[in-house]
């Protein structure tokens, strides 16, 4: 029988006794996908490619369409914020957004190719520099986490305005346990990221597992097994942030108020469901369609057939 859980449901009626309620969780005997999907039809997960190109091709693609989501949720601040992804050929090299490029115009042919060990553009758009201080973040992570092949940080209104508490989030709701002890916090702040250093230190308060971090006064970053993923899990860490601001406003303007925050249990079963990579990739979908249909044919896809690696030749 599948697990269960209890707990105790308080009626706010004089007199009326308290109820205790069991919880059955269900479809442990089902994948995530075949869980979430009624009926015969299974969604597909993460596609397969035959070849690395068609998968490089995919890859920018979906990378330029999450930036161009970023825009729309207002995750921009000047020429702050970056997105690396692994290329699925080699290993060591990642692409990356340009310099000063708004999130909003991106198209798969701006991304630039870089070797993480050595900075070198080994391929891509050659016409702009990258980020220096997105390259040492990134490059890190990506170095100490060989399960990681997608990071994304940006500057946003409520990730920096919870940053400054030095802390991490409360499971305050269904959504935000796909997060359930995985949200790393790096309270140090070290200025603009311009040595490998302080990259290394974000590489090190990430630790091998998390999936996401709250950097003290600077911002969020998040990681994935696509770009779909860490696009999908940053959105949901600043809305945490949103969330949980609301409520310790609420809290302080009201000092009755109880905060009730999920239970370990049904927080680690949310977390098993709905945090596993595949659904993760769909729970970006609808975004990123979104993103397509307002571009229009071509426009996002725009340059990926000259996306090629050289090596730095």
């Amino acid at each position: 029988m599948a697990p269960s859980a209890t707990s105790e449901i308080v009626s706010p009626l004089v007199g009326v006794a308290k109820q205790v309620e069991k919880h059955v969780h269900g479809a442990q005997e089902k994948t995530p996908l075949e869980a979430i999907s009624h009926g015969p039809i299974v969604q597909a997960g993460i596609p397969e490619f035959s070849t690395h190109e068609e998968h490089r091709k995919h890859i920018l693609i979906h990378t330029a369409a999450v930036f161009r989501d970023f825009s729309r949720k207002g995750f921009t601040e000047g020429q702050s914020g970056h997105i690396s992804v692994r290329d699925p050929e080699f290993g060591n090299y990642i692409w990356m957004n340009p310099l000063g490029k708004h999130f909003g115009l991106m198209t798969a042919g701006d991304l630039i190719c870089l070797d993480v060990n050595t900075g070198k553009v080994v391929g891509g758009n050659k016409s702009k520099p990258a980020n220096a201080a997105g390259f040492l973040i990134h490059s890190e992570i990506h170095k100490a986490r060989p399960d990681v092949h997608a990071i994304c940080h940006a500057h946003t209104d409520a990730g920096r305005a919870w940053s400054v508490f030095g802390t991490g989030l409360d499971m305050l709701n269904q959504d935000i346990c796909l997060l359930h002890n995985s949200i790393a916090v790096y309270n140090s702040y070290g200025g603009i990221v311009f040595a490998a250093e302080e990259g290394r230190n974000i590489a090190r308060a990430l630790g091998p597992k998390n999936k996401t971090a709250i950097l003290l006064n600077h911002g969020l970053l998040s990681t994935g097994s696509t770009v779909d993923e860490a696009g999908f899990l940053f959105g949901l860490l600043d809305r945490g942030c949103a969330i949980q601001l609301t409520v310790e406003a609420a809290r302080a303007g009201n000092p009755a108020l109880k905060k009730n925050i999920v239970a370990d249990e049904e927080a680690a079963y949310n977390f098993k469901m709905n945090s596993e990579k595949n659904i993760l990739y769909r729970e970006a979908q609808p975004d990123l369609d979104y993103e397509f249909a307002m571009a229009g044919p071509g426009v996002i896809e725009r340059g990926v057939e000259n996306m090629r690696i050289d090596h730095g030749e």
